[in-house]
This record gives C-alpha cells, sequence and structure tokens, in this order.
C-alpha cells in the first residue's frame, strides 16, 4: 500500500515538474543524502553555484527522491510548495490582486518542505512588505524544523539585501551544513554552441 501511495504521489510531483526537469540525473551524494534524510543530512539544502551548472535540475530530483522518502518514513504524502523566487517576491506584494497574502503566507509556513528557486534572481529588491511576509514564512519554518529547499548564485550569507537581516540570519542557521556548492560550465552554453 506504500509503495502504490509513493508511486502516485512521486507521478504525480513529476507530472507538475517543468518538462526539462523531469528526467533524472545523477544528483551529488550530499543531495542525495538530503533527499534520503539520514541522520547524517541536514534538513534543509541550499543548493548553490554559478549559473547553468544544474542547480534547479538537481533541486527538482532532489525533492521528488525526498518525497519518496518522506512517504516511507511517514506514511502520509507530504505537502511540497515550489516557487521561482520572482513569483513568490510577486505573489507576496502588498497590491497583490492575484494572492491573498496572509493565506500564503500561512500555506507556505506549514507545507512540509518549501522549495524557493534561484533566491537571487529578482532584479529589484523585496520591499519592506515582501521582506516581512519572508520573515514570517522563514520564521516559522525556522522555529519549527520544517525543511526548504533553495537554489541560489549566492551563499546564505550573502543574502541580506534580497531577504533582509532577519532572515538572513535565519537562513545561516537553517543551512548550517547544508549548503551544496555545485561546479562546472555553464551546461546551456554548451549545448548553443
Amino acid at each position: 500500500m506504500r509503495d502504490e501511495r509513493r508511486e502516485a504521489a512521486t507521478a504525480a510531483f513529476l507530472d507538475a515538474t517543468p518538462a526539462i526537469y523531469r528526467r533524472d540525473i545523477s544528483v551529488h551524494p550530499k543531495a542525495a543524502a538530503w533527499s534520503d534524510q539520514t541522520d547524517q543530512a541536514p534538513a534543509s539544502l541550499f543548493l548553490t553555484g554559478p549559473i547553468g551548472v544544474g542547480k534547479t535540475h538537481t533541486a527538482w530530483c532532489s525533492a521528488r527522491r525526498w518525497l519518496g522518502t518522506h512517504i516511507d518514513r511517514t506514511g502520509r504524502k507530504p505537502r511540497i510548495e515550489t516557487w521561482r523566487s520572482t513569483a513568490l517576491f510577486d505573489a507576496l506584494r502588498s497590491d497583490s490582486h492575484d494572492w491573498d497574502v496572509r493565506a500564503l503566507t500561512r500555506q507556505l509556513q506549514q507545507a512540509d518542505l518549501l522549495y524557493i528557486d534561484d533566491l537571487a534572481a529578482a532584479r529589484v529588491s523585496p520591499t519592506g512588505w515582501t521582506q516581512e511576509r519572508l520573515y514570517e514564512i522563514f520564521d516559522e519554518r525556522y522555529i519549527n524544523r520544517r525543511p526548504c529547499l533553495v537554489t541560489c548564485d549566492v551563499l546564505p550569507g550573502a543574502t541580506g539585501n534580497i531577504v533582509g537581516d532577519r532572515v538572513q540570519s535565519r537562513l545561516r542557521e537553517m543551512f548550517r551544513g547544508g549548503v551544496l556548492l555545485l561546479e562546472g560550465d555553464d551546461r546551456r552554453a554548451g549545448e548553443a554552441a
């Protein structure tokens, strides 16, 4: 029964995954350990490195693997929230007409796993209002030890201008031991050459 639930949940997650990231790839052993939630693995994972090295693809594969592991351990289907940072920051704006910001904040606080892709992608730093919502989200996840998966091309300690100093402080602790630097060339540049 649990195997059927795991297969159904991972298939549904795969269907919701952007097409380019559906193909399984070999993930770094540290990302695999995080996905499998071994005793040595950190609760949260921060994937960093230059643009184009596979952070997002690694994150989608790791989240899918995390989902299967979580179902095996708990017997229930966890709720994973996946967001591009630019879409998340827009949704959290005080003048957002597409979202109930308070309900979205609660939803992100309570998800079993929060995956934010490309945290430093926004060209304009979030407003004070948005940074306050980010604080509410990350503080709640921090105090309740709910895992996060983040991709970013800067380290957690260099995110203050993006998320604010209070969130940055929490990120440093949440991702202590869980920062994975992916290195290599921009794989997209190789395909276009």
